[in-house]
């Protein structure tokens, strides 16, 4: 900071980086208040010999700057902070005064405090705050990253994933990775060679909670939970219902994932293209960068806070909110090539099947945002949580009414086309419209889990006796292998009456 930046900063108290204290002969007390606050967010400068008067600041000056200057630099080396805090010092000569100045660096390594925990400060506007139980250990979690999702469980194994999510994985890996190799393996093997599993066949948190199936990831990670709302409205007082579509709760992170991302493409434009061989390729569409933004909020989220991580869709704006801090500052995202996610394995799941950017350039195809859409992105972060924030066409709820009015025509004419008998005729028979839904969908034979996913619930036996057992019974749904009913190609299809219903 040169002499001119110091005279500019004193014109204005609202600088969250800068705090002037009087310091005539000693050092105030408040001043390692202002160190450990300092360290535990962005950094700031700490300016001694400045009195503030009102609102406006005059230099004092200080008597002993050079003992000042070794009482602050000596106490900051000794035993009264847990960690030593990276200070840099500078001294001005201001209108025959002297002024010290010391720059704080925020510090890799929180939380930050001197004597005890309870004395952990962050910055909170141009003030400090004594931090919280809950900021506290949301620093002490932050310094943990990798740690905990790399972890082994002791006396566990590939038994408590869930398989069909494991098979869902390797297809995707067939169709979408690089590692031929690992196709032809057993589950066995692939989940040893793919990090899940170690030698001994046990698996780690971050495999569970990728893979795992509900009651097992539940039982070692009870806080586990994502959500997504969405809000018809630009915020939750102007909406009319609190919420028009929350997501059902999933076993784990792949199948939250299958779920969140078919959301998310119902709301941006999804370009088509095909390439050479027949598949379908993205290019840099907006719903590439909001693909990124939620396995950037996968990849960093914390599964052992009480803050759960949630993607609130409003009409103006999409939110991505996650429990925790990035591991940099905000200020520095997308200025290097930094990738440090708080799971690394999960990030390496979603990696090798190529649904995530590589070596910290996923904030840069966030940012991309901007030049498609014209609208904001914006990324927020303190001490336990972290926000991006995605804006939104306004003209977005004209769509959405011209969508509405659109069914409700298509439904007044499909009225007078007679579906008004093949409604009640339904209603007569017990058939809801979550069960018609599975009859048209059954069109060509669909497997259990096809179906259930197709309803957006989870994979559970509980859904199987809800939304499809009474078709069965009813005579609308048959089995393709009614001979054993167990068999794992089993299929649903339609009956010659479910083809009489739903037509």
């Amino acid at each position: 900071m040169t002499k001119e930046e110091l005279l500019n900063r004193l014109s204005d108290i609202e600088w969250d980086d800068f705090e002037a204290k009087e310091a005539k002969s000693e050092l105030p007390k408040s001043v390692w208040e202002t160190v450990s606050a300092f360290a535990n967010t962005s950094g700031g400068w700490i300016v001694l010999g400045v009195k503030q008067n009102g609102k406006k600041f005059e230099v004092s000056g200080v008597d002993n700057a050079e003992k000042l200057e070794q009482d602050f630099l000596g106490t900051i080396r000794s035993q009264k902070f847990n960690v030593i805090v990276d200070v840099k010092s500078k001294l001005y000569h201001i209108d025959g005064r002297k002024v010290l100045a010391f720059h704080i660096a925020s510090s890799p390594q929180k939380p930050i405090y001197f004597n005890n925990p309870q004395n952990t400060f962050i910055r909170f506007g141009s003030g400090d705050q004594r931090a919280n139980n809950n900021e506290i250990t949301a620093m002490f979690r932050n310094q943990a990253f990798g740690v905990k999702s790399d972890q082994t469980i002791p006396d566990t194994n590939i038994f408590m994933l869930n398989t069909d999510s494991l098979h869902s994985y390797r297809n995707y890996m067939k169709l979408l990775g690089d590692q031929p190799n690992l196709l032809s393996q057993d589950d066995a093997e692939f989940c040893e060679k793919l990090g899940i599993s170690d030698s001994r066949g046990q698996i780690n948190y971050g495999s569970l909670i990728m893979f795992g199936k509900y009651e097992r990831v539940r039982e070692y990670v009870p806080t586990f939970w994502m959500d997504l709302i969405e809000i018809p409205g630009n915020n939750i007082s102007e909406a009319k219902v609190r919420y028009t579509y929350r997501i059902p709760e999933q076993d784990n992170l792949w199948e939250y994932y299958m779920v969140l991302i078919k959301r998310i493409r119902l709301i941006v434009d999804t370009p088509f293209k095909m390439n050479r061989d027949g598949f379908n390729v993205e290019d840099d569409s907006q719903f590439k960068v909001l693909r990124e933004a939620l396995v950037n909020m996968l990849m960093h989220f914390d599964p052992f806070s009480t803050i759960h991580s949630c993607i609130r869709i409003y009409t103006n704006r999409v939110e991505f909110f996650n429990a925790g801090s990035y591991p940099i500052p905000v200020e520095q995202l997308g200025k290097q090539l930094y990738s440090n996610p708080r799971n690394p394995i999960i990030a390496k799941f979603f990696r090798l099947v190529h649904l995530a950017e590589t070596v910290g350039y996923g904030i840069d195809t966030m940012r991309n945002w901007k030049n498609l859409t014209g609208n904001e992105m914006t990324i927020a972060s303190d001490i336990s949580t972290s926000i991006v924030t995605f804006y939104l066409t306004n003209d977005r709820e004209g769509v959405r009414e011209g969508v509405r009015e659109g069914v409700r025509e298509g439904v007044r004419e499909g009225v007078r086309e007679g579906v008004r008998e093949g409604v009640r005729e339904g209603v007569r028979e017990g058939v809801n419209s979550n069960m018609m839904k599975v009859l048209k969908f059954c069109r060509e034979p669909k497997s259990r889990r096809e179906i259930l996913e197709h309803l957006g619930v989870i994979y559970h036996s509980k859904n199987f006796k809800i939304h499809i057992n009474p078709l069965i019974e009813q005579g609308y749904l048959e089995l393709t292998i009614p001979d054993v009913p167990n068999n794992r190609n089993q299929k649903l299809r339609l009956t010659d009456k479910g083809r009489q219903l739903i037509s």
